[in-house]
């Protein structure tokens, strides 16, 4: 018998009520009040978010943000920022001692991300898992040289081609593995470089340009129209087989989504927590 996890699937929500409803499935597995569940996702509108780290005032253009008419939310994780627009995005809550995962981060994240793995494999795809191998590869992860998430890519993320497809990231609390991230079926560089600050227009398009060499869309490598249906349906059964589990659809109670919009209101829409690194 597989195991059955919860499958929420995909609506589109507010930045902040997206990254509070992740929040919130991470307490309520930690509480026992929801089994292992994942869930899909997409922007309404579409939004840069920014790691839990990040400093904004350095890194973010926040007045071309606006102009571009996009949301700007802060992570619970870490990493860098991510434009979500034309993609698939994913959450999966787990319990840290569950029987399929790794004690390290970086082995439960490659666990996680079979279900990405077979997901590309579904829609015909011949993605790989990259992983960093000389010295000066591990230590650039340490140190990012741009605040772009798909500027490169990290331990175990999806390649096609060479190029990054899908970044993820990941946090523990209370015993719970939170990982999140977007599966990019097209992409517009010109709207996500308006986003960030850089000393000189010469930085910008030479960032612009590598960029290019480093990141790819599910649609570039299909050469053809992917429907985000499509997407949906390869990336369920991915998960389904690359954790060996069955998906059972859940619809979110009156109560959860009541807490969820608290959650989104006093935390992730309020400038006290977006802006203050």
């Amino acid at each position: 018998m597989k195991e059955i996890w919860r499958f929420i699937d995909f609506e589109y929500h507010t930045p902040g009520f997206n990254m509070a409803l992740d929040e919130a499935l991470l307490e309520w597995h930690s509480q026992k009040l929801f089994p292992p569940t994942i869930r899909f996702y997409g922007w309404d509108p579409a939004t840069l978010s920014i790691g839990y780290f990040q400093k904004i005032y350095q890194e973010i253009n926040i007045e071309k943000v606006k102009e571009h008419g996009l949301g700007l939310v802060r992570r619970l994780t870490g990493g860098r920022a991510v434009l979500h627009d034309q993609e698939l995005t994913y959450s999966v809550i787990v319990s840290e001692d569950h029987p399929k995962m790794p004690k390290t981060v970086t082995e439960a994240y490659r666990e996680i991300s079979k279900g990405l793995l077979y997901g590309f494999q579904e829609l015909g795809l011949n993605a790989y898992f990259s992983i960093p191998e000389t010295e000066e590869e591990k230590e650039n992860l340490k140190r990012p040289r741009s605040s772009v998430c798909f500027d490169a890519p990290s331990w175990y993320e999806l390649v096609l081609e060479g190029k990054k497809v899908a970044g993820s990231a990941q946090t523990r609390q209370k015993g719970v593995i939170l990982q999140h991230g977007s599966i990019l079926i097209d992409l517009d560089e010109d709207k996500l470089f308006d986003l960030f600050l850089y000393p000189n227009e010469q930085v910008r398009r030479r960032m612009q340009r590598n960029f290019a060499n480093k990141a790819v869309t599910i649609q570039e490598v299909a050469k053809r129209k992917v429907t985000l249906e499509e997407v949906r349906e390869a990336f369920k059964k991915g998960f389904e087989q690359g954790l060996n589990i069955q998906l059972e659809p859940y619809t979110l109670t009156k109560d959860e989504i009541q807490y969820v919009e608290q959650l989104a209101k006093n935390k992730y829409e309020n400038d006290a927590w977006t802006l203050s690194r």
